[in-house]
């Protein structure tokens, strides 16, 4: 495994979780390349989390995952063993710290680590573009200065207006540190139609507000139909303003009514 590769497999981890925080034990870690680990907790994509509660038992074929029992012995020392319900033959069995200590990885992490390979301030607010994307910073192209945002949901992806490229594709080692390909999200920026994500239209959410539009003139149109026969002769404003005075009316001002109550 190359130390890119290992950035690779961390990230699709990330993703596959849709938002929730990762955790590898240090067993794991001590398999891939020293110096891609060695990256990561620099660069805080890897922070050191609470021990695990429960670990995959060796001591036999089963691989069972069994709760982590904990003893504090004389002068401080720990004892981390599994007792295995599963053989008659087996008692305790002991885990080594690597199989219990952990280290965390989650989508804010790999936001602040790309803020800080482009150079972007990230915002104090934190705030999410929409239920799948968080918000990076402002990324300048040639052309333009877009929003640039992390879309992880099943895959990272980087995302800016209307245009998406996956993370992966563009993760650089060199060094001894990760980056991003600055050119890469350049392109991506100036290929952008809008300043932010959040402002990209949605087709569905248009033909949406359509239909609900289309809906409330209907209603405010039956509502006049029934002003015309119990008082006909009346002046369209005052019909506008008695359909104003009703829930169909949903607060739009009488003069919108009026434009729109006649089918």
């Amino acid at each position: 495994m190359t130390p890119q590769a290992a950035l690779i497999e961390l990230l699709a981890r990330v993703g596959a979780s849709d938002g929730d925080a990762i955790a590898i034990n240090e067993f794991e870690l001590n398999e891939w390349p020293s110096t891609a680990v060695a990256a990561m907790k620099t660069q805080r994509l890897l922070v050191k989390t609470r021990a695990a509660k429960s670990a995959v038992c060796p001591e036999c074929e089963e691989a069972c995952v069994m709760p982590l029992q904990v003893l504090l012995r004389d002068a401080g020392m720990v004892e981390t063993f599994i007792v295995c319900d599963k053989r008659s033959d087996v008692d305790r069995v002991p885990i080594s710290t690597d199989r219990s200590a952990q280290w965390q990885c989650n989508v804010e992490a790999v936001c602040d680590w790309i803020a800080a390979t482009l150079g972007l301030r990230r915002s104090e607010a934190r705030r999410l573009a929409s239920a799948d994307f968080l918000e990076i910073g402002m990324m300048s192209g040639i052309k333009r200065i877009q929003m640039l945002c992390l879309k992880f949901v099943g895959e990272l992806r980087l995302v800016s207006g209307g245009n998406e490229l996956p993370l992966a594709d563009c993760v650089t080692y060199d060094q001894s540190a990760y980056a991003v390909d600055s050119a890469m999200i350049g392109l991506l920026v100036d290929a952008a139609t809008t300043a932010d994500n959040r402002y990209t239209p949605s087709n569905a959410k248009r033909e949406a507000r359509k239909v609900d539009t289309q809906a409330m003139y209907k209603g405010w149109q039956k509502a006049y139909r029934e002003l015309v026969k119990k008082r006909p002769n009346m002046p369209e404003t005052w019909y506008a303003n008695q359909i104003a005075k009703l829930p169909v009316a949903k607060g739009r001002s009488a003069g919108t009514i009026k434009k729109n109550m006649q089918s």
